[in-house]
């Protein structure tokens, strides 16, 4: 068996050697038949964890081709009693190494949801001060370049439904659940009524707009000041249990020493 695995193996490494396989065509050739397969929040968490130099649908064909590979392999190991349920576990297999990277990049992302809380009133901040001189579409997108790699992604399309004619509140919404920390819901139904109405009406939202800015920046410089106060509190905690147990040790090494003479 060990032996059918191997050959098989060194088969498929030549043909792939000698370009008798393509992987990059045969992918190319079945890509809309792969891309069935491909989730639809998957650009969005790449850009995410990598930032925007990452291909995405490069990543992606690497999935497909090592979920090929390892059902390939799997078959070479049932060759010899191959069955129904044989090919189902294949199958099976092939299937959780595929998914296996998008529930990576999946967990990443919830894993920082809480930094995309704190980072968000910052960006709004900054937002806000370009609002000032110009629309909120145009803000919206001179604000891309300085904006925390994790926003660009929702960011660039927010942009693009509104820049191709939708002008209701859905592109703003989107965003908000794209990134569903503190408050976004508020902040995104705040910045779209901002481009709404004349210019009298948009200095009283700015004005709105700014007041709840301020207070999101207030609640997130509390939530780091009690993190670094936890971070300390931990420290001091495990400094006097060290110190605690070290001053254990040294009585009971003195009385053991004490009892022996």
């Amino acid at each position: 068996m060990f032996e059918i695995v191997v050959v098989g193996a060194i088969i498929i490494f030549i043909l792939i050697y000698n370009n008798t396989i393509d992987k990059n065509k045969f992918i190319a050739d079945n890509e809309k038949y792969f891309n069935i397969l491909r989730e639809d929040d998957y650009d969005f968490l790449v850009y995410a964890r990598y930032g925007e130099e990452v291909d995405p649908n490069q990543l992606f064909r690497k999935r497909i081709w090592y979920a090929l590979v390892v059902a390939i392999v799997f078959l070479f190991i049932f060759l010899n009693q191959l069955s129904f349920l044989n090919i189902v576990f294949c199958i099976v297999v092939a299937v959780l190494v595929f998914k296996m990277p998008y529930t990576q990049l999946k967990s990443f992302y919830k894993a920082h949801l809480h930094d995309i809380d704190v980072m968000l009133p910052y960006y709004l901040k900054s937002l806000e001060i370009l609002i000032q001189h110009y629309t909120v579409p145009v803000a919206l997108g001179k604000s891309i370049d300085d904006a925390p790699d994790i926003f660009k992604p929702g960011l660039r399309r927010l942009i693009e439904r509104i820049n191709s004619g939708d002008s209701s509140i859905d592109p703003y919404m989107e965003f908000a659940n794209t990134y569903p920390v503190r408050d976004s819901m508020r902040m995104m139904r705040l910045l779209y009524r901002l481009g709404l109405g004349s210019q009298e009406r948009k200095q009283e939202r700015l004005m709105m707009f700014s007041r709840t800015v301020s207070n999101l920046q207030n609640k997130a410089r509390e939530t780091k000041y009690k993190e670094r106060l936890g971070h300390m509190e931990s420290q001091t905690m495990v400094m006097l249990v060290v110190t605690g147990a070290g001053t254990m040790v040294i009585i009971l090494i003195s009385m053991m020493m004490m009892f022996q003479m």
